[in-house]
């Protein structure tokens, strides 16, 4: 399998969508904005690049606590699949690029986060082997 893995780092410029497919999986999309920079010897300063904007889609257990933790105009990090895929809708016609998240966090350059560590109900992985029961939290938490 030749997916292409990539982490982009900026800000999420809407709040995220959580839903259930029908087979009971959650996913949760939001998107995020990220704006390169370069430096510009000529002028010995920095310029601002165009805006991308990409849409970020996450499942199962990520997708919940993603709906929990991130929130619009937060700075993120997140990490996955790079999707890229062109899209015609009448005489429309663009290219959207997504990321099949694998993770997702706070970007703490830019600020603060506290961590709360989910539960696992058990090892028996015929059902669902987490919870979202709040486990004790400390700075030793594995």
């Amino acid at each position: 399998m030749n997916d292409i893995f990539t982490t982009v780092i900026g800000n999420a410029v809407t709040d995220v969508s959580l839903r259930t497919t029908t087979t009971g999986v959650s996913v949760a999309s939001f998107r995020i904005a990220s704006n390169p920079r370069r430096f510009d010897k000529a002028t010995n300063s920095w310029i601002e690049q165009e805006t991308n904007f990409l849409t970020i889609t996450a499942w199962s257990q990520l997708a919940e606590n993603v709906a929990l933790s991130v929130h619009k105009g937060q700075s993120l990090v997140v990490s996955g699949k790079l999707k890229v895929r062109q899209w015609q809708d009448g005489e429309k016609n663009g290219t959207s690029v997504e990321i099949d998240a694998v993770s997702i966090g706070h970007d703490l350059n830019r600020g603060t986060s506290e961590f709360t560590k989910i539960k696992r109900v058990s090892e028996n992985f015929d059902q669902d082997p987490w919870v979202n029961e709040v486990a004790e939290t400390g700075i030793n938490a594995a």
